[in-house]
C-alpha cells in the first residue's frame, strides 16, 4: 500500500518516518499551492528558541496555482538568510561541517521551481539516510484515496509539535540546555546532530 503525502520543504522528521514505513510514496502535485503549510517552510530550533524558514513564492501565498507550477520568489535575498540561521543554529552541531556544503550548494541552487527544489532536497535526504522507498507522483488530485494511505496535510506548523510528550526519537540538540528538547523539527536538525546515527533512531521510532 502507497502513501500520498504532500512535498515538503527540509521535511519535519515525522514526515521522514512516514517514509521510511512504507515502500512506495506518492507525491501530490495536482493540488493547488496551500499556505500556512510546510510546502515552502521549515522550522529550526536557534539560540533564541523556533526559527520558521519560508521561501517566498512568485505571486505571493494567496495564489492558486498547481504547487508543481509555483516558482520561487528571488526578489528578495532568502536563501542568504535561510543559510544564516542555520548556520547560527548548527555551526556548534557535531555534524555540521559534514553536511554543511551539500545543504548550502540546496540552498544556493537557484532551482526555479518550489516543487523542484523540494524534491531535490528529498532526494538527497533520502540517499543520505539510505531510504529506499520509491518515489512517484499523483497524475490527476483526489479528495480522497481509498487504497491508499492518505497523509496530506497532516503535519502542519500549527500542530507538528502536538504530541511533544511522548515523541520519539529524543536525542541531543545544539539548544536543548535552554530551550529543552524540541520535537519534530526539520530533518536538518536531526542530521546535524546525529549524523548517520539519525537512520537508526529513525527505524527505531517507528518500530
Amino acid at each position: 500500500m502507497s502513501l500520498v503525502i504532500e512535498n515538503q520543504l527540509f521535511p519535519c522528521v515525522d514526515y521522514i518516518k512516514k517514509v521510511i514505513k512504507t515502500k512506495y510514496v506518492k507525491l501530490e502535485q495536482c493540488e493547488s499551492f496551500q499556505k500556512m503549510s510546510f510546502r515552502n517552510r521549515y522550522i529550526i530550533a536557534g539560540a533564541n528558541g523556533i526559527t520558521s524558514l519560508t521561501i517566498p513564492v512568485a505571486g505571493g501565498r494567496e495564489q492558486k496555482q498547481l504547487i508543481k507550477e509555483v516558482q520561487i520568489d528571488y526578489t528578495t535575498n532568502w536563501n542568504t538568510i535561510h543559510w544564516r540561521s542555520i548556520c547560527s543554529a548548527y555551526s556548534k552541531a557535531p555534524f555540521f561541517d559534514y553536511y554543511a556544503s551539500d545543504i548550502k550548494n540546496l540552498i544556493f541552487s537557484e532551482e526555479k521551481k518550489l516543487f523542484t527544489l523540494n524534491i531535490n532536497i528529498l532526494d538527497y535526504i533520502l540517499k543520505t539516510l539510505n531510504i529506499n522507498t520509491l518515489i512517484e507522483y499523483t497524475s490527476s488530485f483526489q479528495k480522497d484515496y481509498i487504497e491508499e494511505v492518505d497523509c496530506r496535510n497532516e503535519i502542519l506548523p500549527k500542530n507538528f509539535q502536538t504530541n511533544r510528550e511522548n515523541w520519539t526519537p529524543k536525542y541531543s540538540q545544539v539548544f536543548e540546555d535552554r530551550l529543552g528538547f524540541q520535537p519534530n523539527l526539520s530533518i536538518l536538525d536531526l542530521l546535524f546532530c546525529e549524523g548517520p546515527n539519525a537512520i537508526h533512531l529513525l527505524n527505531s521510532s517507528v518500530k
